[in-house]
């Protein structure tokens, strides 16, 4: 019987190291709960084509298990039939699976370009210094605090409310590094935090599963769209402009097409036409047209 303390364990899985692998040639772990697995199964029948449930799949192992495991990887491929390393694959291309355990909130900081030149380097930063975590690092939960995954994420598409936070995917809006540092506090002692555009935040493990496809409840919770999102459509009624019905439509985009077919025509007979005078003037060129010179009446290029 090994005495290594590590047995069983998965670099860069269950050792919280910065191993860039899922390994799943070690030391297997029990495989995953009945429920779990059943509803593994669930997601898979959904699609004509079992292997497109894999992303929810992984999903539901991440809400299960707090990021994606060996085991979770082992039942997605039994399922679908597909091997481990294929799985695997998948779980390492996409930044929304976690190889290492994930706190009971995840928070990004946007710092891709327009978020960081409107703050978000600055709140990243005061973030890292406030929590004492680094990038894709977790706070402890001493004192009955719950924990915090901190991460700067790439653009979120919602730009015009730069600079942007999510928490558990979540829009936070309009940041400053006063309120982002207020919002980690609320969340770690336990305080409702809700969304700017969207619900009231639940943990991350709760948010896993509504995107594996099982819905809490919450989705009509909260606004789904601010001023900002909402100024073109603003000005469309200010100015009473409409949106055209599906045979206005039809019709304009089979003119269109017409339009098109014909300048396409026209086009080509042009070219025809470009193409004739440029072979005459290449005939011109050659000389081809040009009198024999022993016998003028005679075209050039005749034996005779």
């Amino acid at each position: 019987m090994s005495t290594d303390p590590n047995a069983g364990r998965i670099p860069g899985m269950d050792d919280g190291t910065n191993a860039s692998g899922i390994s799943t040639t070690q030391v297997r772990q029990e495989p995953l709960d009945p429920t779990t697995y059943a509803e593994l199964q669930e997601i898979a029948a959904r699609y004509p084509q079992a292997r497109s449930g894999l992303l929810p799949m992984l999903h539901l192992v991440q809400s299960v298990e707090g990021q994606v495991t060996a085991r979770g990887i082992e039942a997605c491929a039994e399922i679908l039939g597909i091997s481990a390393a294929d799985v695997s694959g998948v779980a390492t291309f996409y930044t929304m699976y976690k190889r290492r355990q994930v706190g009971d909130y995840h928070v990004g900081v946007c710092t891709n370009t327009l978020c960081a030149i409107m703050g978000g380097d600055l709140i990243f930063e005061r973030l890292k210094d406030h929590l004492d975590i680094g990038n894709d690092e977790t706070t402890d939960d001493a004192n009955d605090q719950r924990s915090v995954t901190l991460e700067h994420i790439e653009c979120n598409a919602a730009c015009d409310y730069a600079p942007v936070m999510t928490v558990n995917w979540e829009f936070m809006d309009n940041m400053t590094p006063e309120t982002a540092t207020a919002l980690v506090d609320d969340l770690r002692s336990g305080v409702e935090v809700h969304s700017t555009r969207g619900p009231r935040v639940v943990t991350w493990r709760e948010a896993e599963r509504v995107i594996a496809g099982f819905p809490d409840g919450l989705a009509d919770e909260g606004p789904s769209a601010g001023p900002a999102s909402l100024v073109g459509l603003n000005i469309a009624r200010e100015r009473g402009w409409v949106a055209p019905t599906v045979q206005e439509a039809a019709e304009a985009y089979q003119g269109a097409d017409k339009a098109e077919g014909e300048t396409a025509s026209d086009k080509a007979e042009g070219s025809h036409e470009a193409e004739e005078v440029e072979s005459d003037a290449k005939v011109e060129e050659s000389g081809a047209e040009a009198k024999h010179e022993d016998n003028p009446a005679n075209p050039g290029g005749d034996d005779k």
